[in-house]
């Protein structure tokens, strides 16, 4: 497969809706600019362990043991149906936002990066993309690790700079309070899309 295809494939996946992008956007709006741009980062970190796995043959087996794959796939299932209902039941809670603000004490930081991180690890949709992408950059002689390697890198700052770019761009001043002011709806959907992912998720074959 030319690079250039693999190219605009891995933007194509990144930038098309999903878990991840409405976790950003859940947080984002409820949270503030940081803890949105620390979910994203946890969503590009959980890149590098896709990588590895890929790489190392992992996922193929995984893929191939109904057992291991439905283990990650219900656990990915249940972090998406706990991430929804909490967002439903939260929907009108109403949390300081400073946008700008720089106050360590403001955001828990590394449970947004958690949130970003647990929700693209626990995406079976994931591993099985890096499946099929790195089977055709890896060859048998181990000659196209390098090439695989990269594109992993490719892929991991394509999450992040997307991501990141998105939770500027929802606690964007032309943005900010239109989104506030609809905090609890946009809660109570970004939550039905999750639970609506995690049932998808569960009964797909």
């Amino acid at each position: 497969m030319e690079w250039l295809s693999l190219a605009v494939l891995g933007l194509l996946i990144v930038i098309s809706p999903g878990a991840d992008f409405i976790l950003v956007l859940k947080n984002s709006v409820n949270r503030g600019r940081k803890a949105g741009v620390w979910t994203a980062l946890g969503v590009s970190l959980a890149i590098c362990v896709h990588i590895a796995y890929s790489m190392l043959g992992i996922s193929y087996l995984i893929s191939q043991n109904e057992v291991l794959f439905n283990a990650v796939r219900y656990a990915g299932c249940g972090y998406l149906f706990y991430l929804g209902v909490k967002g439903i039941v939260t929907a009108g809670a109403n949390p300081e936002v400073e946008v700008m603000s720089d106050s360590p004490k403001e955001v828990a930081v590394l449970q947004c990066l958690a949130q970003g991180f647990l929700c693209n690890l626990l995406n079976p949709k994931t591993m099985l993309f890096f499946l099929s992408i790195f089977s055709q950059v890896i060859t048998p002689d181990a000659s196209g690790n390098g090439s695989a390697l990269l594109y992993g890198l490719y892929m991991m700052a394509l999450h992040g700079l997307w991501f990141c770019m998105l939770a500027m761009l929802f606690t964007s001043s032309a943005l900010q309070q239109h989104l506030l002011s609809m905090k609890k709806r946009l809660n109570q959907a970004c939550g039905a899309g999750l639970l609506t992912f995690s049932a998808l998720l569960a009964i797909k074959t």
